[in-house]
Order: C-alpha cells, then structure tokens, then sequence
C-alpha cells in the first residue's frame, strides 16, 4: 500500500493542511472535503488509487488542521479561490476533481474558473439539482425563507458533538453504519468546535450554492467532463434522484448506485467505489494521455 504523506503549504498567507499520495509526475486528482470532516475522510482511498495518480487532499480552513484566520472569506466562493491558489503553489494545472458534499459546491465554482482545466469528474453525494433536494433540505429551506434567530439555533443543533455523529451515521442500516468509524466525528469535532460560528454560517451559504446549480448545469453541458458517479442513495440530503439528474446535463456519464450505501461510501464501500474510480481513471489517461 502506498504511503500518504502529510504536508503544510502557504496558500495567500494561510497554512493549509494537505494530504499527497502517489508519484509527484502522475496525473492529479484533487479530492476537496465535504462536512463535517476534512482531508481525513481520503485516507483510505488515496493509498488505493496513489500507484497510478497523483492524490491531493486539503483541508478548507475551519476544518481539519489547517489555519482559520478571522479574515477569511468562509464561503464557497472562498474555498474555490483557496483551491485555485493551493493548485498554483503545488504547481498543477490540469487535475480530475472528486465533487462530493461541500466540496462539490467549491469544486463547481473552481472548475467554473477555468474549466479547461478540469479533466474529468467523479461526482460522490454532491448535488446540483434543486428539484431533487432530499426531506434533510427541508430544515434549512425554512430558514432561508424565514431567517430568524429560533430557526437558526434550531439549525445550530446539529454543529455538536452529537450532532455530528447523526449527520455521519445518517440513514443506512445499522450493519452498514457500523463499518463507518467513529473517528469521522469524535476527530473532527474538537478541531471544528471554536469554529463553531462559522458552521452555522454555511447554512445561509448553502441556500447561494443552490441559487448557483444552474450555472453548475450549464458548465456541465457546455463543457461535457467526462464524469463517473458513483452515489449512497441512502442518504436523506441527496438521494438516487439527485444522481440521476446528472444524465440530463451529462447523458454519457458513468453512474453507479451503490443501494444500501449512504453518504459515506468511502467509509462503507470503499472498495466497490476504488473498483469503479480506477477503470474510469486509466481508461481516461490511455485515451489522452497523462493530463
């Protein structure tokens, strides 16, 4: 198995934590984080892909190990342009880009920048269709129509200990939830807690993402990545239709849906999830060429 080192890099005064496995002269796929983890959540999956690709995996300020400075732009937006300035100090220019949970909503915003840039896509629970927002949306689309202060300490509830242990376990049965480590929130949560504040206030931030999914449609149809989902439709914030959607921007998209997974799929089918992301990846570079 290959080794996962650990680094730091400034990226605009800032010192990101990253995690970097595989030859430094392979084709890169960069692997934004979703909530509540960080660059954590890859740890298995880096070493499995890392004989052929080179994998990178940062942490967005306030999570995980890296800086949180109080000037930080905490938004999408803002984690977009974090990845964008952490690619330049790392050297990349072209890169396959894994969209799952808040780092699809980054993601899409960065391949928006610059979209030649993007070779491909694996698409993993992150969603960028309205209509097919699951009951979980329900919760935060109160509080976009009504902001008041009782519906966002509602909201406040889950950015706990406890809440974050529901927000992993989620919907999947209990035989699948016990294969999902409890180090993916007792970790997590000490780092996350001062915080705190913060958290809270992407719940506003993700109503702007959602305003944004039609411009995340159109640079899929426009661009036509090549594109791999594959999805844990046990998953109360984005179920199977929010995967399928995909295939109308995207109908030559490779979809998988792995049906007693949930959101954490690298923790509960990693393998079948490595099974389908390496064919994918090689069958990509044998066409191109290293990217």
């Amino acid at each position: 198995m290959a080794t996962v080192t650990h680094r730091t890099v400034d990226v605009g005064g800032v010192e990101i934590f990253y995690r970097e496995a595989g030859p430094p002269d392979a084709p890169v796929v960069l692997l934004p984080h979703g909530y509540p983890s960080s660059s954590f959540q890859y740890r298995a999956l880096m070493p499995a892909l890392a004989d052929g690709w080179r994998l990178l995996a940062p942490d967005f300020p306030g999570f995980g190990y890296s800086d949180a400075p109080a000037g930080f732009d905490y938004s999408f937006g803002g984690y977009a342009e974090l990845l964008e300035g952490f690619l330049a100090a790392l050297n990349v220019d072209r890169f396959a880009l894994y969209l799952f949970d808040y780092g699809s909503q980054a993601g899409f915003q960065l391949a928006l920048k610059n979209p030649e840039r993007v070779v491909a896509l694996i698409i993993q629970n992150g969603d960028a269709y309205e209509e097919t927002l699951g009951p979980k949306y329900d919760a935060l689309k109160a509080y976009w129509a009504d902001p008041t202060h009782e519906r966002r300490d509602e909201l406040a509830q889950a950015v706990t200990l406890d809440g974050l242990r529901e927000e992993v376990l989620g919907e999947v049965e209990p035989e699948v939830a016990a294969r999902i480590s409890p180090d993916l929130w007792q970790l997590a949560w000490p780092l996350m807690r001062e915080h705190r504040d913060v958290m809270i206030g992407f719940f506003a931030e993700i109503a702007d993402s959602v305003r944004r999914f039609p411009q995340y449609q159109a640079y899929l149809r426009e661009n036509e990545p090549p594109t791999l989902i594959v999805w844990g439709p046990q998953d109360g914030y984005m179920p199977a239709e929010s995967a399928r959607a995909y295939l109308a921007d995207l109908p030559d998209a490779e979809l998988h849906l792995l049906e007693d997974g949930g959101h954490w799929l690298l923790e509960t089918h990693l393998d079948e999830v490595v099974a389908r992301i390496r064919p994918f990846l090689s069958r990509l570079r044998d066409a191109s060429g290293p990217w």
